[in-house]
Parts: structure tokens; sequence; C-alpha cells
């Protein structure tokens, strides 16, 4: 079924819906962009006066090809900084514009692919906080990708499906804004509930964690044979395509007669002969079942470990995709992504302010914000083709059975034509021979299929707005120990490096097709593992150099010192400055700064190696999931921020070594300046090694101090003291003979 992408016609005198305002330091940050550039060109060329007379040459080379490093991420920045647009978007006004009739379709799509990892009753809580979206019902549908073909997912959905006949009403009447059941009944209004709703929930709960613990659905739990297509030889890797249609809005109403949203179950067919293409894959599988099916001209993309928090979000979102002079180049409406739960002090930056909130609104000046992943509005149309493209060449379709507004014909959405059209689309073959994953559709190519669909949709022409209330929209859950903390971005660092290192580089394809701004603003994205590099020597080389008093910097409180000075001072003033303005504190912002410095010799790190790798034909990335499930103690570590420690990693070899590092260097090197003299000479040396021991406290306290399950283990101890020692025996070779 063709989706026409229509949008509805606006009143005679229409509501202004939005409105923008450029940030007020736009040209504070021009003019400091304009002195700190004369200052980085001046560092150069002291670089470039001291290599030559350098006792350590090659390490006074690292350092300036780090700061070379630092100068070209800094320069790609200033195309976020150039003109920051902060957006305002007025719901309460969308019906003076349009009547909530002929407001368009709106599909929502959640996927999940392991109810290990991502338990069954977040997705329970997810579906049900947005099938009680503040939308007509009729309009409504809500379709749950569940890649692992679980018995359980389904078993969880068709159990929300009822208590959704109960909860939905109950938020209606009531004008609830926590719509989220789990989240409602644990705040202060919970108390308030009815005994019934309460019951009803935690029933509910029950049966499905007991279903999720022992595996698998008893015949008794399931008397309506949904589970038919569950054969012997059904696997998560081998299985047909199952789509179960648990709520029609045809034919289902809730306790007080009113229609109930669509809500319906797909797991894709899979065949280890065919690509999968991991998400990417299955929203695009979702994509065709809701054409065949509902057909809304709006498509919200979800996690399954995230929830509505506001009710009028998608009002929100048609502020803008309703305004006559955005609709026709808007692709999408971006919301950040926030989550619950965030200690007071972030220690492990899991909100990643930059990420979703700093660059989105530096982005919004331009051509707006990449795609997030989640919580994310699309117009249907963008994901066909360009703008100025027409027709939405799904598959072939009899054109009769379009009707107004992207809806099917009331019967005929759910009809067994559609589902067996559905089933076809989701078939492991359906995309061979297609444009499906690289003109159509979320695209394929990279494991961060978000990033690179956002950005290929702008450079196509689309637009995007990024829109940030005060009440936070969707809300999600966030890794709570630092390996999966660290794991999460390493995958994300090799993903941006995919499309870096491939024919569409934002700093050659980008710039062209999108804008020179644009594509400044995804390269610095792109090329985000190049921090190891800068980051790495930094960490490590002035220390070793400090250790055995041989001076790289210039003698403290000279010119050329200043000069340092301000780039560090000026840098981190920006950015602290930028942190607050998004709503950081203080603590956050040491916290995250400590954080860049982890990533850059881990995540960093291991991603460049890891992709390297990958392109030398050496066994490569996987794709593996965030487990969103949290351990009792973990939690509890967190919310007193303490890191954790607790697993054998790789990540926790690399900071050890760094931290060890640090602080020999520090003590060694201030015991033989303050015995050798030349104070002035080591000062930049001993405030930076300083500066980075302070950040490793908790590194040290994991190693030596603490002796709780999230220490960190004696053998990743052992095998960092050992390195520790080899840097330093080496070192002495290299600069003491």
């Amino acid at each position: 079924m063709a989706d026409t992408g229509s949008t509805p016609e606006l009143r005679q005198s229409p509501a202004v819906l939005n409105s923008f305002r450029v940030d007020s330091g736009v040209h504070l940050n021009r003019a400091h962009a304009a002195v700190y550039s004369c200052a980085i060109l001046s560092l150069v060329y002291h670089h470039a006066l001291s290599l030559r007379r350098s006792p350590t040459f090659l390490i006074s080379l690292a350092l300036a090809l780090s700061d070379l490093v630092f100068a070209f991420m800094w320069v790609l920045s200033q195309a976020l900084r150039w003109r920051p647009v902060r957006g305002q978007e007025f719901p309460e006004r969308l019906a003076e514009a349009v009547d909530r009739k002929d407001w368009p379709g709106l599909d929502v799509f959640v996927c999940t692919a392991d109810p290990h990892k991502e338990p069954p009753m977040g997705v329970v809580n997810n579906v049900l906080s947005t099938m009680a979206l503040d939308y007509p019902a009729g309009k409504l549908s809500v379709y749950v990708s569940d890649d692992g073909g679980a018995q359980v997912t389904l078993f969880a959905l068709v159990e929300a499906a009822r208590f959704a006949g109960s909860w939905l009403p109950f938020c209606r009447e009531r004008g609830l804004v926590d719509r989220c059941p789990a989240i409602y009944l644990r705040s202060d209004g919970g108390s308030s509930c009815p005994e019934g709703i309460k019951m009803m929930y935690q029933t509910m709960k029950e049966k499905v964690e007991n279903v999720a613990e022992r595996g698998w659905v008893r015949d008794e739990d399931m008397p309506d044979q949904a589970f038919g297509e569950w054969t012997p030889g059904f696997t998560r890797q081998e299985h047909p395509s199952i789509i179960q249609v648990l709520l029609d809005s045809s034919k289902d109403v809730d306790v007080t007669g009113h229609v109930l949203p669509n809500l319906v179950y797909v797991s894709r067919e899979k065949n280890k002969a065919y690509r999968h293409n991991f998400k990417a894959g299955a929203l695009n599988a979702l994509v065709r079942v809701s054409g065949a099916m509902s057909n809304a001209p709006v498509i919200l993309t979800l996690d399954c470990d995230m929830y509505c928090n506001d009710p009028r979000a998608a009002q929100r979102a048609l502020c803008y995709m309703l305004d006559p002079a955005l609709a026709p180049r808007l692709a999408y409406v971006q919301f950040p992504q926030r989550f619950q739960g965030l200690d007071e002090n972030d220690i492990y930056a899991n909100e990643h302010k930059r990420l979703s909130q700093v660059h989105p609104t530096g982005m919004n000046g331009l051509r707006g914000p990449m795609y997030l992943g989640t919580g994310c509005f699309f117009a249907r149309r963008s994901l066909y083709g360009r703008p100025s493209s027409q027709c939405s060449p799904v598959y072939p379709n009899d054109a009769n059975e379009h009707v107004d507004d992207g809806l099917t014909a009331e019967g005929l959405a759910f009809s067994e034509t559609a589902l067996k059209r559905a089933r076809q689309v989701t078939s492991c073959t359906f995309e061979h021979g297609t444009k499906w994953g690289s003109k159509i559709g979320f695209r394929y190519g990279t494991i961060v299929e978000d990033f690179y669909t956002g950005y290929h949709l702008h450079c196509e022409g689309w637009k995007s707005i990024f829109c940030h209330p005060q009440r936070p929209a969707f809300l999600g859950e966030m890794p709570v120990n630092l390996d999966d903390v660290l794991g999460q971005v390493k995958r994300w660092c090799i993903g941006f490096l995919e499309v870096a290192f491939s024919k569409y580089c934002p700093l050659t394809y980008g710039t062209r097709k999108a804008s020179f701004p644009m594509g400044m603003c995804y390269s610095i994205i792109s090329f985000w593992g190049m921090w190891c590099f800068p980051i790495s020597a930094y960490s490590i080389l002035p220390q070793m150099a400090l250790a055995h008093h041989i001076p790289l910097f210039p003698k403290g409180f000279g010119p050329w010192f200043w000069l340092y000075a301000y780039l560090f001072l000026a840098a981190n003033a920006q950015d602290l400055v930028e942190f607050l303005v998004a709503g950081g504190t203080l603590r956050r912002w040491w916290n995250d700064q400590r954080m860049w410095m982890i990533r850059g010799v881990t995540t960093h790190l291991f991603g460049v190696v890891e992709f390297s790798l990958k392109q030398m034909g050496l066994p490569a990335v996987g794709f593996n999931l965030t487990s969103k499930v949290m351990e009792a103690e973990q939690s509890m570590r967190y919310k007193r921020g303490v890191f954790d420690f607790g697993v054998e990693s790789p990540f926790f070899v690399s900071l050890g070594v760094v931290g060890l590092v640090n602080s020999s260097c520090f003590l060694v090197g201030l015991a033989r300046t303050l015995r050798q003299g030349g104070v002035e000479d080591m000062f930049l040396q001993l405030f930076l090694s300083g500066f980075i021991t302070i950040n490793c406290w908790p590194i040290y306290e994991a190693m030596f101090l603490r002796s709780d399950s999230g220490r960190m283990p004696r053998r990743v101890s052992a095998i960092s003291v050992l390195l520790t020692g080899a840097l330093h025996i080496a070192a002495y070779f290299l600069l003491e003979t």
C-alpha cells in the first residue's frame, strides 16, 4: 500500500505551532574560535621550532602529531558551534490548527532481540506507555519486532494486551502523566491507585517473569494456540515469519467501550544462509509489515528498554511535522536520549550529553540533528526516496485499498490478505535484488544503522528537527557497570569508523551532498576513534619523560607556557559552559571529562584496533547486545557512585596500566625534580601527570583498597603491574642509554 505522506490541511488561520531561536552565545563562540585558531597556529609553529632541537625526537614528534589530531577534531567541532538553534513547540495549539480526527496515523516500532538481556517486562512497560499516548487510539498502531523469536516475548505481549483494556482508560480518566505502569506504581501517585489495577499488574508481572525464568510457555498458559509456529526445529537463527495481531482497533475495545490501539507481534523469517542485517533489517521488516497493514504516514522508533514519559510526545512532533513550511523536506523529529535512575553524579557519563543534547542543538541550525536510534518520529515517505519523490515503491499493491491519511479501510488492515502480504515481506529472500537497505528504508553497511540512516537522509536533501522539551519525552535504561558501558561505546566507535573509511566518508561525500558544515558535524562523530591517539600519547609519553627528568614542554610561566595554559583552560572552560547550559552540573562535567579520557585509552583504542583487524580480513566484531538486566549489587554500587570493575576485561588492563604509569611517574618525577631542581622545566609534565593521577583515583581504589565484588580482579591488577613494569624498563633503555 503506497504511502501518500499527505499532510492534513490546516484551518484558515493556523496557529503558530513552533518557534526557533539562535543561541545567544553564538557571537561569543565565533570570537573565541578566531582567537583559539590563532593559538593553534602558534602551537604548530612552536612544534616546528622545538622538534629540531628536541632531545627525544620520537616522543616530541608523537606529541606534535597528537596536537594535530586535537586541532583537527576541534576544527570539525566548530560546525556544531557556528549556529546552534533551539526550538520550541506548542502542542496546546495543535487542536486549533488540525482537528484530532485529521491527525495522521502513527505507527510505533519497538525492537527487541533477546529476552535474557532485554527483560520482557521492560518491553511490556514500553508498549503500555506507548499505547497510552494522548493520541486517537484508532490511528495508533504498535509493532513489536522480536528478532529472537522468543515465546516469552509473545506471551508477555499477550498479557500486556489484556492489561491494556484496564490500564488505558485508567490513564485517560485520571489524566496521568506517568503512563508507564511500573513507574506510576512506584511513584507517590501510585499509592492512590485502585487495588484492582495493582493486582492486575502484579499478576501479569508474576506470570511473565515465571515464564521468562522457565524459558518456554506451557499449553495451559496459552490456550488460544498462539504458539503453533514454534515447532521442534525452531531456533533463534532458523525460523519462519510469525505475525500475530494481538489487538485490532476495528473490533477490540477497553473496559469502558473505547477503541484500543492496534498491537502486532512480528518475528521476521531467519535463515543462516541469508544476512539479517541486525536492527536495521528488523526495522525495515516493520516498515514493510506496517505498510501492508496500517501504513501510517508517521513512524516512531523506540528501543525496547525505553518508555514514553510524556503522553503528549507525539503531539510535540506533530507541531513540526504538520507545519507546511517544514513538512515537505522534514524527514524526522528527534528527541534526546534520556535515562531514568541516573546516578546523581553520572559517574559513567551514561547521559552522553554532548552526543544526545549538545551536538543536536548545534546541528539544528544546519540541516538538523542526526538520528539517535530511538525516540524519533519519521515521515514514512522519507524512507522511500528524496523529498522530490512522489511515490513510495514498497511492493506491488492494489491502489483501491488505499484511503486518506495513510490508513487502510476499516477491517482491511488486518485481513487475511494483509496478513499474507505481511508474511511475504518478512521473508529472508524478499529484499534480494531490491534497494532496501541502500536507497530505501534504514540503511545497511554498518553496525550503527541509526547514524548511517540519518546521514544518508541528510545527504539526499532531507532535514530534521531536534525537539528537546523540559520534561523528557522518553526515558530508558542504561548499563550500570563499567565493562558494559565501555563495550557499548566500543561498538559505536567501530561502526562510526566503518562510515568514516567508506565511500560515503562525511569529509568527502557528506560535505558535497549534505553541506560543508553538515559534513563536518558527521565527521567529528565518524572519526570518534581518533581520540585514542592523542589521549593515549598524552597519558604515557610525557609521564615517562618526567620520570627520567626530560622536559618536553615550555618552562613554567615562560612565554610559550601561557600558550599551553590558554589552550587547555579555554577548551575546558568552553566545554564546561556548554555542559552547564545543557543542564549539567559541575560534578557531572568532571565525571564526563574523566570518562572521555577513559574511553580514549579503552573503547577508542580497542575500537580502532578491532576495526583495523577487520579491514585486514582478520576476525571481526559481531553485534553484541548490552544487557538491560541489573544485578542488585551492581545497582547499589552505581547508586553510591562507586565504579564497578568486577569482571576480567582487557579494558581494565589498559586503565590499570595508565593509572599506574601516571602515579609512579608522578612520584618518581616529583622526587627527582625536588632533588635535582628544574621545577619550571618539569612543571607542565608534573601538572599533567598529577591531573591524570587524580582522575585515576577510582582505579587505585579498585586495585588496592576495595574488597567487594566490584573491585578489579587480582589477575587484571597483576597484569597491569607487569605491563607497567615492562614500560618502565623499556623507557629506561630508550631514555637513559
